[in-house]
């Protein structure tokens, strides 16, 4: 059997004396390939020419044309190109929601961008004319740096607050939510998910994990991530469920097991409450998507 990979907590690394992170790749120079990954920065990509994949929490489809997409923090995807057309770029930027200050974005000014970051907690996709207005922009950001590449991406954003052309992928959406303060506690409860979500995990395991009594554990973990640990495992599993129904040729009874389920019904309903369309449904669906 196929073996498929669960999501990895990507770290990112901006270059010395920078807060964001910037990447131009072209069809001579990928150097990567896409892999199903989650990561705590805000992420935005412009691609010019290009077809693939896009899956985003459980959200799929194909795309075979430029492509404008905002990712907000830890929302699970898989990187976006199958491959980039003769002559394409793709443009990553990768920053963390408060790269400059923990308040800057509360301040009224900012706060359209604000908002612009809540609404890329479910991914966004934005259409033709935003693309075209904001793809030069974004490209150029990789040719600045400093002060100036900084002022460029407050204006990008602000443009992508304003805009009204986009579309929300994921809005029954699946992402980790987390207190800034407790961002290396939460972390490391996560991982332990990501580690272990295939088996059931009890309560008295993800406690002690966290050095916490159960009590004090489910109230922080509510607290800090809006949801019961029970919920977010089972959100978790589901979203990997989704994978595997795009990638694999796996029955749909043996992925809900694979995914840690132990009752088919409990899945079936499961499924259905986040993605809103039964397992079968959806992946039907994906033998005939295709975004033009």
């Amino acid at each position: 059997m196929m073996i498929q990979r669960k999501a990895t907590l990507e770290k990112i690394s901006p270059a010395f004396g920078s807060s964001i992170f910037v990447k131009k790749s072209t069809s001579g120079n990928a150097d990567t390939k896409p892999y199903w990954h989650f990561h705590p920065e805000i992420e935005l990509v412009y691609i010019d020419k290009g077809a693939g994949k896009r899956h985003i929490g459980n959200h799929l489809t194909y795309f075979n044309n430029s492509q404008l997409v905002l990712i907000g923090s830890n929302l699970p995807h898989n990187g976006f190109t199958d491959r980039l057309t003769q002559y394409g770029s793709e443009i990553l930027i990768q920053f963390k929601p408060d790269f400059l200050g923990a308040y800057f974005f509360d301040t009224p000014e900012m706060g359209n961008i604000k908002l612009l970051f809540e609404r890329a907690k479910n991914g966004i996709v934005f259409k033709p004319e935003t693309k075209r207005r904001i793809g030069k922009k974004i490209q150029k950001l990789n040719e600045l740096r400093g002060f100036d590449r900084v002022m460029l991406l407050i204006k990008i954003l602000n443009k992508l607050a304003e805009a009204q052309d986009y579309e929300i992928l994921n809005a029954e959406g699946f992402v980790f939510e987390t207190e800034k303060q407790d961002s290396s506690k939460i972390d490391s409860i996560y991982k332990y998910i990501n580690q272990n979500f295939q088996q059931h995990i009890t309560l008295d395991e993800i406690a002690t994990q966290a050095s916490m009594t159960v009590p004090a554990f489910c109230r922080y973990f509510k607290k800090s991530t809006g949801k019961t640990f029970t919920r977010l495992v089972n959100e978790y599993r589901v979203v990997h469920a989704t994978k595997l129904l795009s990638e694999s040729q796996m029955i749909i009874s043996d992925i809900a097991f694979e995914c840690g389920f132990n009752n088919f019904s409990h899945f079936n309903k499961l499924f259905k409450e986040v993605t809103g369309k039964s397992a079968s449904k959806y992946r039907k669906e994906l033998t005939t998507l295709f975004v033009t």
